[in-house]
């Protein structure tokens, strides 16, 4: 389900909810990570807690295809950080995932994380009814942020996550070199306004829910 704006005077102060934030990027301190911290901000001062997990320093094989999830419940790769995404995923109210644009696809590393999720796809979505953000950076102008963005909404509806939206879709960058994304003051705003959207959304849904 994709959702669109709401009211600012929505409060949005609460001490008991988590929010993840996920950088596919295998580069450490890029510009998709600082973008993934500036969205979580909003989250920080409304007392949030808040858990960041970046792929530049995590491991994740990929899905071997062995459907053994289907049959146990659980994936069978327990040799990495994969676990850890489970655990993060059931706990949150939130999440924000961000990845720079690699041939016009997610990173690898992350495309890895979307397919273990497989292994909770169906009547045990860890995501159902949570509201997620997304972030695309590339290194030039219709270089593949659109199709990134799109491709990590997918991921969200496949999980019953709740899509929402920046100032139109997700937050498109442009970044050449690492930490480049520092001197863009408008696109820290934007991606500061997709956090304070996606707190929005999760605290109405906790009011919803009581």
């Amino acid at each position: 389900m994709i959702i669109s704006f709401i009211s600012k005077k929505t409060i949005i102060r609460e001490s008991n909810m988590k929010v993840i934030g996920i950088s596919g990027s295998p580069r450490k301190g890029g510009n998709t990570e600082i973008l993934v911290r500036h969205t979580l901000e909003p989250f920080r001062e409304a007392g949030w807690e808040v858990s960041e997990f970046f792929l530049s320093e995590k491991s994740i094989k990929p899905c071997v295809g062995c459907d053994s999830c289907r049959k146990t419940g659980s994936c069978k790769i327990k040799d990495d950080d994969m676990g850890h995404v489970y655990d993060e995923f059931s706990s949150c109210d939130a999440i924000v995932i961000g990845s720079p644009v690699y041939y016009r696809n997610v990173t690898a590393q992350l495309k890895a994380l979307f397919d273990r999720c497989y292994a909770f796809f169906g009547d045990k979505n860890l995501l159902e009814g949570k509201p997620g953000g997304a972030i695309a950076v590339g290194r030039g102008e219709g270089a593949g942020q659109s199709i990134v963005l799109n491709i990590i909404y997918n991921f969200y509806l496949s999980c019953g996550a709740i899509c929402v939206p920046g100032i139109l879709n997700g937050l498109s960058a442009r970044a050449d070199k690492c930490g480049d994304i520092l001197d863009q003051e408008k696109r820290l705003q934007q991606a500061r306004f997709l956090g304070e959207n996606i707190l929005k959304y999760a605290t109405l849904i906790k009011g919803y829910h009581g």
